[in-house]
């Protein structure tokens, strides 16, 4: 039987630029694979082999997705043997902390030849110069977007009972925590549950809540305290020391999205545009911020305001998005040279390689 799999994403595309929670996902492993080598050298596939093998032999297995290639991964890990290999080139560099010992660099360039490479040189440069204009281009529109998303929220902080807020956050901590505490440190992990994708939003909130009793879906507005409240969960919850997933938004990840304490068997999430979701199993239940804390009327209000800052957002937004699909279009360029240099029996020989020393590593588990 087949084990679970785990999606979301450890690295984002921003208002921010990229932003990276590579390094607290990697916390606790005793061995990780750190794969170098170019565009098309075949790091995602050779990692979702990997990673399809040991799940089908009913391992568990997390994967962190690249929020640059819908299709392309960029760190797999097995929990259960504290093992992971990841994409460890720009811009999710991996710093080592005992490079030999848990660490292993590998790399996939060894299996290609330069000399099929060396006549498109120029070719090769121009376009990593395009992707990074690309890149940047997306990033100031998304800060742009920020900008105005701020304005959104003004409106709605301006007409918000804080008391009303603090009122219900206090009274779903008093429902997830009250009595419960472990006495052990708490498992904290940064991660987030969707990004912005050269094929637009994209999220993981089904698989990640798939198998957790208890599902909070919570409603409002920009500026309607969704982010506050989940940070004061996730804060109760490691003060208590159950072990945490904090998810932050893809767009701006001062801000989160969801809290799962699987210990405790609930997950709470920011369900509005673009991951909204509305509950369809028994247990589901929705969490109204709009109704319980802001002024009744506002929307009508603030109609004409409220239409300009929508149409001016998702303008920022779709441009932002349009230059990650024209940086994924000069990606796929790149990545064909390579391709057509790469030996790819030479990469199954690095497969095959970090394939038996995680078998080590299970016979090393199971005798333990």
């Amino acid at each position: 039987m087949a084990g679970k799999i785990k999606n979301y994403y450890a690295g984002g595309n921003t208002a921010k630029g990229f932003y990276s929670l590579y390094e607290n996902n990697l916390v606790g492993l005793n061995r990780l694979f750190i794969l170098k080598g170019g565009p098309g050298t075949g790091k995602s596939t050779l990692m979702k082999e990997i990673g399809n093998a040991w799940n089908e032999k009913g391992f568990d297995i997390e994967y962190l997705h690249c929020s640059s290639d819908n299709h392309s991964i960029d760190g797999v890990i097995i929990p259960v043997l504290k093992v992971g290999i990841v994409d460890g080139t720009a811009p999710h560099v991996i710093e080592p902390k005992a490079p030999g010992v848990i660490e292993e660099y590998v790399n996939l360039g060894a299996a290609w030849n330069a000399d099929l490479l060396a006549p498109y040189k120029e070719r090769i440069l121009e376009l990593n110069d395009k992707i990074q204009v690309c890149f940047q281009s997306a990033y100031a529109n998304f800060a742009d977007a920020l900008a105005i998303h701020d304005e959104w929220e003004k409106i709605y902080i301006e007409n918000m009972d804080f008391h009303k807020a603090d009122q219900l956050t206090g009274e779903l901590l008093e429902t997830f925590f009250a009595g419960k505490s472990l006495k052990k440190d708490a498992d904290i992990r940064h991660r987030y549950l969707g990004a912005a994708t050269p094929e637009g939003a994209v999220d993981f909130i089904q698989n990640l809540t798939e198998d957790v009793y208890k599902r909070y879906f919570i409603k409002g507005r920009p500026g309607s305290g969704k982010s506050t409240m989940l940070k004061k969960i996730a804060a109760a919850a490691e003060d208590k020391g159950f072990d945490t997933e904090v998810y932050h938004c893809g767009f701006d990840p001062n801000s989160l999205d969801m809290v799962i304490v699987r210990e405790l068997g609930f997950a709470i999430f920011d369900s509005t545009a673009p991951h909204e979701y509305f509950p369809d199993r028994e247990n589901d239940e929705i969490v109204d911020m709009y109704k319980r804390t802001i002024t009744p009327g506002t929307d009508e209000k603030y109609e004409e305001e409220l239409e300009d800052i929508k149409d001016r957002y998702s303008g920022k937004m779709k441009d932002a998005i349009a230059c990650l699909a024209k940086e994924k279009e000069l990606h796929d360029e790149l990545e064909q040279y390579y391709i057509e240099a790469m030996d790819y029996e030479k990469v199954n020989r690095i497969k095959f390689d970090i394939q038996k020393q995680i078998e080590r590593l299970e016979v090393a588990v199971q005798a333990f």
